[in-house]
């Protein structure tokens, strides 16, 4: 019999069904008691699963799919649907607003919603690091953040993360959006605007690399601003979720660059039962192999960084995970 364990006892035998099924089983249950949906005609109803991501080409998107089709694989009384979001802060707002069950956010925002929202948040595990990119034409005058002035620039669209760190990074250099043309471009029409010379500089937190800009990379001459000397500064005036990182030459074949880093959580309402926080953190970490397979940001999941989700509390169910799991 798949799945069971044969265990003798006194003379009898009983079946054993492993816990790794009956936390996939506590999931579907406690999901279809909070978000039944009816599937077509003749099947059982499932149970919603909404996971907010960002843009399509981004690592949101690319890990949420991959996440999305671990569940359709494992769990088939689970539906979910991987949501296209102008990022953090909008998936912020769409899991305090009861908009979705799942999302990414970066730990800057995260901070700001937990300090004000009235349903908090929690998170399940730490993914990876968002590095922040301020991309520019090698021949296009902008060599330093300085520079910027006068010029047209994309701070990401409204409701990203990365509109969120680049006006945090602008106000501690002393510029105000007066001091530039802004367009609000997500990260697609962004790298086409730079291409087609509409925009002198775009800006992007994702994690490496950001299959957007590798592309650009080919076939446009760009260089990523080296950001790393400003990292005091926010850390200073906004808090500890920032850190210096390095863009390797061999990410995207250009100049290497330090920059500003943000930690990336996997969030999810506090409000969300224990036994369901439980069995997703459970096949996020036991299957993450196959979820880096998606997007080599998915590979740096560790279960030991996991848990380091500061300024968001683990959920319950997520840290009895860790704790019984032995990390």
């Amino acid at each position: 019999m798949t799945g069971m364990h044969k265990v003798g006892r006194a003379g009898r035998r009983r079946w054993r069904v492993p816990a790794r099924f009956l936390a996939a089983a506590g999931l579907v249950a406690v999901l279809l008691a909070n978000h039944p949906v009816s599937g077509p005609p003749g099947d059982a109803s499932q149970a919603r699963l909404r996971i907010a991501t960002g843009s399509p080409g981004a690592v949101y998107y690319a890990y949420g799919q991959a996440i999305a089709n671990l569940i359709r694989a494992d769990l088939p009384g689970v539906a979910p649907e991987v949501l296209v979001t102008a990022a953090s802060a909008e998936n912020a707002r769409l899991l305090t607003g009861g908009g979705a069950e799942v999302g990414f956010i970066q730990a800057d925002v995260a901070a700001a919603y937990r300090a004000g929202s009235p349903l908090p948040l929690a998170a399940v595990a730490r993914l990876y690091d968002d590095y922040l990119h301020l991309v520019v034409r090698v021949n296009g005058g902008v060599t330093q953040l300085g520079d910027l002035r006068g010029a047209r620039v994309s701070l990401g669209p409204a409701g990203s993360g990365t509109e969120v760190t680049a006006r945090r990074l602008l106000r501690v250099a002393g510029m105000a959006p007066d001091d530039f043309t802004l367009r609000p471009l997500d990260l697609e029409p962004a790298t086409a605007a730079l291409r087609e010379g509409s925009i002198d500089a775009f800006f992007f937190s994702g994690g490496l690399p950001v299959a957007a800009v590798s592309r650009l990379a080919a076939d446009l001459p760009i260089r990523l601003v080296d950001l790393g000397h400003w990292v005091t500064g926010l850390r200073a005036a906004y808090g500890e979720s920032y850190v210096t990182r390095e863009v390797p030459a061999s990410v995207y074949g250009i100049e290497r660059v330090a920059t500003v880093a943000i930690p990336n959580y996997l969030v999810v309402p506090a409000t969300m039962p224990e036994g369901q926080a439980f069995a997703l953190t459970r096949l996020l970490i036991e299957h993450r192999d196959l979820l880096g397979r998606a997007h080599p940001a998915a590979q740096r999941l560790n279960r030991r960084v996991a848990i380091s989700t500061y300024p968001l509390p683990l959920h319950p169910g997520a840290a009895r995970y860790y704790r019984e799991s032995k990390i």
